[in-house]
């Protein structure tokens, strides 16, 4: 049969990764099954995923992750783009909402843009790692009353005469200016990986900020990631420069990113004494933070006072475009 027949897939660009998917009716129910079906037709190393009707009333499709996923953005990008195209969410609107839950539950809200009953692909907004421009597609992540923002209650702490904010609310960043720590923040990751005394004081402030966010002994973690602050240098909001364990990033991921936006509206904060308004051309409803690899636009709403702060909501601006519609067969 499927030899016959062939499996329906389409292949989407969400953000700048490809990714193939698939409903999950057109596949064995079995999940090794499924996987072993799904790496027959592609190889082990395509991504993939499936995409199936939520069961439960609080999301519309969930994502079935068969292999070598995208990062989340990316995946849930292309996951809104194939449910409106496989009509598993029906498109009435001009920007169709897709409650899109992830692999690990978390329910994301991808806002599709439509155009006759189909996504609409064309558009002028640009991301990172993309030639071209498309339309744009809003990735929401709502944050429950419980998050709060500042574990600390403040909105600046001191971490060893250096001020830092600390946000603990999703993922944890600890934001700091870059030239409290002696550098510009315009620096190559490479050129800040070489200055092995400026990352063991990073590291050093990572493992104390890590402690105070209640984490532990962080030395084996990735969180919390280290933002190195700037005034922008091209036209957006926010220059930063991010430091894990070992290693300086070439961008930002983004729940780092919707966390660092979260900062920058802080009054009194670190980030907002270097964010800037963003150059003619970038939307104004978002921070632009501009990394090594380029840029990404972000949204965040904080809310609360001092003392119970807390993000409401956050979102990252992407695109998506339909590749390849046909059969896959074994």
């Amino acid at each position: 049969m499927l030899i016959a027949s062939g499996i329906p897939v389409l292949v989407v660009r969400g953000g700048a990764a490809k990714c193939a998917y698939f409903l999950a009716a057109d596949l064995p129910s079995d999940p090794r099954e499924r996987a072993e079906t799904v790496t027959a037709l592609l190889g082990p190393s395509c991504p993939a995923v499936v995409v199936d009707h939520a069961e439960d009333p609080a999301a519309d499709v969930d994502c079935l992750v068969v292999q070598g996923a995208p990062g989340p953005v990316e995946l849930l990008a292309g996951v809104g783009a194939f449910a409106v195209e496989r009509r598993l969410v029906p498109a009435r609107t001009s920007v169709v909402p897709v409650r899109a839950r992830m692999p690990d539950g978390v329910v994301a809200t991808v806002r599709v843009p439509a155009r006759g009953g189909r996504p609409e692909y064309t558009g002028d907004t640009a991301i990172s790692g993309v030639a071209g421009t498309g339309a744009r597609v809003l990735i929401e992540f709502a944050h429950g009353a419980d998050s709060v923002l500042l574990p600390t209650g403040r909105a600046v702490d001191d971490l060893c005469g250096v001020p830092a904010t600390l946000i603990g609310n999703g993922a944890p960043v600890v934001v700091v200016a870059a030239a409290a720590l002696g550098v510009s923040g315009y620096e190559t990751p490479a050129r800040l990986e070489y200055d092995h005394r400026l990352r063991a004081r990073v590291e050093g402030l990572r493992m104390k900020a890590g402690a105070i966010l209640g984490l532990g002994d962080v030395s084996d973690r990735s969180a919390p990631q280290m933002c190195l602050v700037a005034t922008p240098a091209a036209g957006g909001g926010l220059c930063v420069r991010v430091f894990g364990p070992g290693r300086v990033h070439p961008s930002i991921d983004a729940f780092s990113a919707m966390s660092l936006a979260a900062a920058a509206g802080l009054l009194g904060g670190v980030a907002v004494r270097s964010r800037r308004p963003a150059a003619p051309g970038v939307p104004r409803d978002v921070l632009r933070l501009e990394h090594p690899s380029g840029f990404l636009d972000v949204q965040a709403e904080v809310t609360g006072k001092a003392g119970a702060v807390r993000m409401s909501r956050s979102a990252v601006v992407t695109t998506a475009r339909l590749l390849l519609e046909g059969h896959a067969f074994i």
